[in-house]
């Protein structure tokens, strides 16, 4: 019993540490100026086609920007300049924040009808 609970503390420690830290993630969207692009709240793009950010799935934020840091020559990767050259100084870190500070923010996404 003691080894199950010693077992489940490190998984519960190790997904804590997996996460990222909103505090990290406001300021490294300051630093890129994100929001110069997706909006001051990250819910009103300046362009209709670019995607709201605000309350996004962190897992898909971060697979998203990974993607772009790719681009799209590579497996899995997705092609766009602006994107391309905005991910590119970023950390697998950095996008960890990023993606825990957007999904954090509140969001006009139907996530259920």
């Amino acid at each position: 019993m003691k080894k199950i609970l010693a077992a489940a503390a490190v998984l519960v420690s190790f997904n804590a540490f997996a996460g990222g830290n909103i505090d990290a993630g406001k300021a490294a969207t300051e630093k890129y100026n994100c929001f110069s692009c997706h909006g001051k709240d990250y819910n009103t793009p300046i362009d209709p086609s670019y995607p709201k950010l605000a309350g996004q799935h962190e897992d898909y934020l971060a697979a998203a920007l990974t993607a772009y840091k790719r681009g799209g020559d590579g497996a899995n990767g997705r092609g766009n300049a602006i994107m391309g050259a905005q991910v590119k100084p970023l950390s697998t870190q950095d996008i960890k924040d990023i993606a825990a500070y957007l999904h954090s923010l509140p969001g006009t996404l139907v996530l259920r009808k």
